[in-house]
């Protein structure tokens, strides 16, 4: 193989068509691009999602949802993880900086702790946000927790927790009033209808008593 035998592997390059070159080159006239029409005009370039001038599917479609533009995403930990940790990696602190060390979370993320599991070892807990329920298994199990973000606090949570419970009582004396309420129409409605009853029994009662007394009177008058 020398220099003027080179030449590139078949099927690797392919010769350009050559376009309106007369009615011999076998695409002369339109060049292969068809009658009129939008394709065939120089400069065409098809919009997205353009279905030929009928309402596109993204407009069909209907609306729905709200994001919030500020909404704050938190990196979750549960308990059963914090355990994991102390008992595989003898973890005696959960910070940012062991959790990246871990591989469970990374630098820019804001880290909560959620109660899922149980945990049985003490540890100190050094994060941004942390529920109820896990601040109290935590400090159950002899650990303390730091709070690193300035917007919340330990009070807030405890704070959090008690007007979740407020809502729900609210809730709950709601659905025994409406109950109670439909308990006392219902009795209402039972007792009308016993009214109604005997009403009617009395009016048949007194109209048969007339009856009679007016057959009698004609008996006697015969």
């Amino acid at each position: 193989m020398s220099l003027h035998n080179l030449k590139p592997a078949e099927g690797s390059t392919f010769t350009k068509k050559r376009l309106g070159r007369g009615e011999g080159s076998g695409s002369a006239g339109t060049s292969g691009r068809g009658h009129k029409g939008a394709k065939s005009r120089s400069g065409y370039s098809k919009k997205i999602g353009f279905e030929g001038g009928q309402m596109p599917l993204q407009r069909r479609v209907p609306k729905f949802g709200f994001t919030n533009p500020n909404r704050t995403e938190y990196r979750v930990i549960n308990l059963d993880i914090i355990q994991k940790l102390i008992d595989d990696k003898k973890v005696k602190e959960i910070t940012l900086e062991s959790l990246i060390a871990s591989g469970l979370a990374s630098k820019n993320d804001l880290v909560k702790v959620l109660g899922r599991g149980k945990i049985s070892a003490s540890v100190k807990v050094k994060v941004d946000k942390i529920s109820f329920s896990a601040k109290n298994a935590i400090e159950k199990a002899g650990g303390s927790i730091e709070l690193t973000n300035s917007n919340t606090s330990l009070e807030e949570v405890k704070i959090s927790k008690d007007s979740t419970a407020k809502e729900t009582k609210k809730e709950t004396i709601k659905e025994a009033k409406k109950e109670t309420t439909k308990e006392a129409k219902k009795e209402t409605t039972k007792e009308a209808k016993k009214e109604t009853t005997k009403e009617a029994k009395m009016g048949t009662k007194k109209e048969t008593k007339k009856e009679v007394k007016k057959k009698t009177k004609k008996e006697t008058k015969k």
